[in-house]
């Protein structure tokens, strides 16, 4: 068993409103990190949301009561009374509480974490206030100003705060959040190099066609719409270019109607929600990935991508470019649909250019595991808590 600069192994307390079942950035994110650092020995609980119909195999996550909301179904809210669980917080004798939302159960893990003077450090995961119109009933621009307060209060009460790209960490400074921040990309675990021919047998794929891909909440903060009118004329004009969208979401209606009236119907389709053990498939079977949102903090989508070897086109701006190095792995545009067409046509077209990003792709995704990840986090957890921090840290074999 691994231990820390003290001597034994680190006690974690982690408090998220989002985890699997729920499938986003956020829950992923703290699922690699919780089996890295339990793969390193260290002890990692997880205070969450309840699920409906979900059957627990962790015995150390430990679930609110929670309600689903009309507003955000299939993200189940948090409500008080939250006391049912302090005892087996106060039990445990935590050494450090990882906040991963400034929201309902991140302020329950900093509360207690103040109360038993246990050390708390956060991660910023999301642009809260892009999000802001999902907030029923209030003035769009009230609810950005009060998610701007609200996240400076809670991130200057921590000890020390992570961010998944430089973009987040930008934001936060702007914001006025003077607490220490280290930038630690969400790691991602490198898929077989040899799953493509079975996948592409699967969708009975033929050597001519061409798959651009994207995977992700469809919904209005994704930009989806300059995806669509990018694609639409190559759709039409490229023999076997097919468009596929993995993922679901409140806009995916409205796309469907864009489709159908556009005449690109046969070309495109929608796959709705796929659980994450089986979404390696739909992208070792693709050849692009494309992906429009400028609401990210990190693309954890991007750099998946790139596991599988795909080339990527990404709008700038937000942190889902912080991986693509413009001309290596892919390429960076303006949120334009006619310049985003003509990036994807590039790499269509033209098998060598292809095959070079292919190849950048990989190479970056290796920068990308949960190893560095974990590794980089529990120097954070030593900072926050004073001790000294060792040369080098343990790390799991790659």
């Amino acid at each position: 068993m691994t231990s820390d600069a003290s001597g034994r192994r680190l006690s974690i307390a982690m408090f998220s409103d989002s985890a699997l079942p729920i499938l986003n950035g956020v829950s992923v994110s703290v699922d690699q990190l919780s089996k890295g650092l339990r793969a390193l020995g260290h002890s990692v609980s997880l205070f969450t949301s309840g699920y409906p119909g979900h059957k627990e195999q962790d015995p150390n996550t430990c679930r609110f009561f929670s309600v689903q909301t009309p507003w955000a179904p299939g993200y189940p809210l948090s409500i008080p009374p939250f006391y049912g669980l302090l005892g087996e917080f106060r039990r445990r004798h935590f050494d450090i509480v990882h906040c991963h939302t400034p929201f309902t159960v991140g302020m329950v893990g900093l509360r207690w974490a103040q109360s038993e003077e246990v050390t708390a450090v956060a991660t910023y995961h999301t642009q809260y206030d892009k999000y802001a119109h999902y907030v029923p009933y209030l003035p769009h621009r009230y609810t950005k100003f009060k998610i701007a307060k609200h996240t400076n209060y809670f991130y200057n009460r921590v000890a020390h705060v992570v961010t998944p790209s430089e973009a987040a960490s930008h934001w936060l400074h702007r914001h006025a959040v003077r607490t220490p921040t280290t930038v630690v990309p969400t790691g991602i675990r490198l898929p077989a190099p040899d799953l493509r021919p079975a996948a592409r047998a699967k969708f009975d794929l033929g050597p001519s066609d061409t798959v651009v891909l994207y995977a992700g909440r469809i919904a209005r903060e994704k930009n989806l719409k300059v995806l669509f009118e990018a694609m639409a004329p190559l759709l039409a004009t490229t023999p076997r270019l097919h468009l596929w969208v993995v993922g679901d979401g409140p806009a995916r209606e409205e796309l469907r109607t864009f489709v159908r009236q556009s005449g690109i119907g046969d070309r495109v389709r929608f796959f709705g929600f796929i659980p994450r053990e089986e979404i390696d498939t739909y992208y070792a079977a693709a050849d692009v990935f494309a992906f429009t949102s400028m609401t990210e903090t990190q693309g954890l989508v991007v750099v998946e991508a790139m596991s599988h070897s795909l080339p990527v086109v990404v709008v700038t701006g937000g942190g889902a470019g912080a991986a693509v190095r413009d001309g290596t792995n892919g390429f960076l545009v303006p949120n334009r649909a006619d310049e985003f067409g003509e990036a994807v046509r590039r790499i269509v077209d033209d098998r060598h250019l292809a095959a070079t990003l292919s190849v950048g792709a990989r190479e970056t995704a290796a920068e990308y595991t949960v190893e560095k990840m974990v590794s980089k986090v529990v120097r954070v957890y030593h900072q926050a808590l004073g001790n000294e921090l060792p040369a080098s840290l343990p790390v799991v074999a790659e």
